[in-house]
């Protein structure tokens, strides 16, 4: 026997999710995403969907978010991959510009970057160049993090 509409309800559902997710801290959200994953995510979160779920047996609210992270792969002019790390919003901001046509000359066979003879120029610190054998790994990582995230 049914004692409501259940278009009120979900109605009803509906307008309190919305108003939840109008209401959130996105400076805590933040603060907890970069001390559980190390990465930082940028400013055009799009909102999915959210529900009302039980958890250990509690009423909780699910909030499901497409969040956008900077990723850098380093590889080199042999197309072998040296690294591939998230980059903060301060990071990304900073290689915009880091990278100038003037910057990266060619040689004849050396395989390594040439750079201005200024070392605040150059765009490679050799400490961001260092070869990680567990590369795959550290992708893979990412990847499970990342469809972790979107879950």
């Amino acid at each position: 026997m049914k004692v409501t509409d259940s278009d009120v309800i979900q109605m009803g559902e509906k307008e309190l999710i919305e108003a939840i997710t109008g209401d959130l801290d996105w400076e805590a959200i933040e603060k907890i995403f970069k001390n559980k994953y190390h990465l930082g995510f940028q400013e055009d979160i799009e909102y999915k969907n959210g529900d009302i779920v039980v958890h250990n047996n509690q009423i909780a609210y699910k909030l499901n978010f497409d969040v956008r992270i900077s990723l850098s792969v380093l590889f080199d002019r042999k197309g072998e991959c040296l690294t591939v790390f998230a980059l903060t919003d301060e990071q990304e901001k900073n290689q915009k510009d880091s990278i100038s046509p003037g910057s990266i000359q060619q040689s004849g066979t050396d395989d390594r970057l040439d750079m201005n003879d200024d070392p605040s120029e150059n765009t490679l610190v050799e400490s961001e160049v260092e070869v990680n054998e567990n590369v795959s790994q550290m992708a893979s990582k990412i990847a499970d993090m990342i469809s972790e995230i979107n879950q």
